[in-house]
């Protein structure tokens, strides 16, 4: 794997260089905050992927780093599916999380970059990333931030294992307690019901997750997809979602909705435990669930999936880059004083402090 370590156009700054056993490459994405790196260790020549935080956009939340750390420990090395980190460390600026380096790219990029997919394809899929949370809540961790971005394929061969990551805001539950956790937390379409009712919740968030997953991978688009994030709230709190469009779900057996039902069950104290949800008929029965045409074959779902994906996707990118241009507009509203001086000073200092994480350079002395 090529590497990016090339000193940087001479009319930028040079960026500061500490001693440590990794040297960090290209800058394989980023988040709110935090950028991801590529970094190889010196001795062994291993790649890595290394999550990189700047300190000052975490102060006050250091809690969340240590949270995050403490529940990578429990589950990393025990389980295939789960990205395992392997190290971290400080320097003076930045907080070093080392991963496994995942190449196979994200869940549903993968399945649209297929020729065919089929409904025992998303069992497949289901099966292994199922167990892989049972693993995790036997671990006494709830993840809480289930999504198709945070299943990523280890590598880009045909067989490579699914991988769940970002850890990020799950939590340690020594017990079933669910009145344990009650703050909001988690990607929208894909929150449990007592997480917007705030009603106390716990590890069957994870199970919720697997059901919208599911549905995702059936058909392309959330059962909970609607105009806004307010109506998208409103109909997950009450469970309202249908298998529409019709002509997409006539593809789909019975057994694949009715664990999408089960899944969904608005009381979390009803809902299947990852345990239970492993022994539903459509993941356990030897033998797999689909639907023929009238030629006799199996339905690919594919075609359908592929275009309510691009859809999403292309209201996606528009929506990111809204984000974008509102972040640009902060900044510049900033430096003008045209916001309150708490908005002001985020708005300045969060492009500052990313690309101050991105300038520093490990490397061997």
């Amino acid at each position: 794997m090529s590497q990016s370590l090339s000193p940087p156009h001479s009319n930028t700054p040079q960026p500061s260089t500490v001693p440590f056993q990794y040297r960090t490459g290209k800058t394989l994405g980023s988040g709110t905050c935090a950028i991801v790196k590529e970094a190889v260790h010196i001795k062994t020549g291993q790649y890595y992927a290394c999550k990189v935080i700047n300190k000052k956009l975490m102060e006050g939340r250091e809690h969340m780093i240590r949270n995050e750390i403490a529940v990578l420990e429990r589950v990393s090395r025990g389980h295939s599916n789960i990205v395992t980190l392997h190290d971290y460390f400080e320097t003076a600026h930045n907080l070093y999380l080392v991963f496994d380096l995942c190449t196979g790219g994200e869940l549903f990029d993968r399945i649209c970059a297929k020729g065919n997919y089929y409904e025992p394809d998303a069992a497949e899929l289901i099966r292994p990333t199922m167990k892989a949370i049972k693993y995790i809540h036997d671990c006494g961790i709830v993840h809480r931030d289930l999504k198709p971005e945070n299943l990523i394929f280890k590598t880009k061969a045909e067989d490579a294992e699914i991988m769940i990551t970002d850890f990020g805001v799950s939590r340690v539950m020594e017990d079933d307690k669910m009145q344990l956790l009650t703050e909001i937390c988690g990607t929208s379409g894909y929150m449990a019901p007592e997480i917007f009712k705030k009603s106390g919740h716990g590890k069957p968030v994870d199970v919720w997750a697997m059901g919208v997953i599911t549905y995702f991978l059936l058909c392309g688009s959330t059962p909970f997809d609607r105009d806004t994030q307010k109506q998208e709230i409103e109909a997950i709190i009450v469970g309202d979602y249908k298998f529409e469009p019709e002509e997409y779900w006539v593809n789909v057996s019975e057994a694949a909705k009715d664990f999408i039902r089960e899944c969904l069950t608005i009381d979390p104290t009803s809902r299947p435990t990852a345990e239970e949800a492993l022994k539903h008929k459509w993941l356990a029965d030897t033998e797999s669930h689909f639907v023929l045409d009238q030629q006799g074959n199996m339905k690919n779902l594919l075609p359908h999936i592929q275009k309510a994906f691009d859809a999403k996707k292309t209201f996606r990118n528009a929506v990111f880059s809204v984000m974008a241009t509102k972040l640009e507009r902060m900044s510049a509203l900033a430096s003008a004083k045209q916001l309150s001086p708490e908005t002001s000073a985020f708005g300045a200092d969060i492009v500052q402090y990313m690309e101050e994480s991105e300038k520093e350079i490990i490397d061997k002395i």
